[in-house]
This record gives structure tokens, sequence and C-alpha cells, in this order.
């Protein structure tokens, strides 16, 4: 399974961002998927992650303004970011679990996308 995560970029605060998550060689229908970021100097931490049947799951940093979802038809999941604000400056990353829960840990994962650079000036 190969995931390839995109839509990064640099946006003011107050603006928004949607990224992409695109799986190849499996699907995301029947597993959890998350978002996860790692800032410069700190330890990479989850954002948000979509169960198998739909549950949604955010960091309380970014809950009212982070919509994960997914979209069967095209094998994909998708991370919206709304009000963006400097401090959610990092890398993302998408990644994907071979079993049906939510998982905050990250080892928990077992497939990851490369990485999308997002960068909110203030």
């Amino acid at each position: 399974v190969q995931l390839q995560a995109s839509g990064g970029g640099l946006v003011q605060a107050g603006g928004s961002l949607r990224l992409s998550c695109a799986a190849s060689g499996g699907t995301f229908s029947r597993y959890a998927t998350g978002w996860f970021r790692q800032a410069p100097g700190k330890e990479r931490e989850v954002v948000a992650g979509i169960d198998r049947s739909g549950l949604t799951y955010y960091a309380d940093s970014v809950k009212g303004r982070f919509t994960i979802f997914r979209d069967n038809g095209e094998n994909s999941v998708y991370l919206q970011m709304n009000s963006l604000k400097p401090g959610d400056t990092a890398v993302y990353y998408c990644a994907r679990r071979t079993g049906i829960y939510y998982s905050w840990k990250s080892e928990d994962y077992d497939y990851w996308g490369q990485g999308t650079q997002v960068t909110v000036s203030s």
C-alpha cells in the first residue's frame, strides 16, 4: 500500500487548506486512517482520525477547525483545515492502519504518506 499526501502550502493565518491522501495498492474504506503532523523540534502528533465506520476523532487543538473525511469512490482521505493558525505549521502525514479502529499512537499505523508541508504565516 502506498499513500500519497498532497495539498500543503503557504497560507495566511485565518486561511484554509485541504490536504488529500490517495492510496494505491489498497483501500481506506476498510481501515482506520489518521492525519499526523510534526513541527520542527517537536514530536509527531495525531491531528485527526477516522475509523472504518466513519467515526471521527480530533486533537483538542484542532477541534472545530479541522475536518477529516473519506471518499471511498476516490479511495482518498482528506483533511479540511480552516481558521489556520501559525501553530499549525508543520509537515502533515497521512497514515493507515491494518486495523479498523482509530488510534492516537503513530506506532499503530502501518502505512505512511511522504508528508506535505503546511506553513501558516501571521
